[in-house]
This record gives structure tokens, sequence and C-alpha cells, in this order.
């Protein structure tokens, strides 16, 4: 997704806010790298847009404190033979 970096920056950022997903869910979504997407939500939307940059940056808080549990749910799944 090529074209306006601020353009992109929100449409990522209500993307994450609108379906709680994951930078990793919304890289595939948009075709572009998770360093992408952490570079446009962390260091370009607050330039734009503090108020969505604050809304997303809740969300993305809420998803790395998550993420040791996720991992342990996915490594059940390996050894069990449910992936």
């Amino acid at each position: 997704m090529k074209g306006n970096i601020e353009e992109r920056a929100c449409e990522l950022a209500t993307y994450i806010i609108e379906n709680r997903t994951t930078v990793r869910d919304a890289a595939k979504k948009f075709g572009i790298s998770k360093s992408t997407v952490h570079k446009d939500i962390q260091e370009r939307l607050p330039l734009y847009n503090r108020s969505l940059y604050l809304r997303v940056k809740e969300i993305l808080d809420e998803n790395k404190a998550e993420r040791h549990i996720r991992g342990g749910i996915a490594t059940r799944r390996k050894y069990r033979g449910d992936a």
C-alpha cells in the first residue's frame, strides 16, 4: 500500500481500533511489514493525529501485555496437534 503516509498511518490505526487486532494482522491486511506498521503508528501518527494515536496505543499496550499468554496457547496447540 503505497501513497500518502499520513493517510496510511490513520487507516492502520483505525483498522486496529475497529477490529481490536494485532500489528501482525494489520500488516498482513495492508500488505506491508510489521516494522512499517510500527513505524507508522509509533513515530508518524502522533505527529498527524494525536487523539487517534492515544486510542490505538491502548490496544497495542493491551496486546503487548497479553502476548505471553497467546504464546503459551499457541505452544499448547502445537504439541497437542490442534494447530
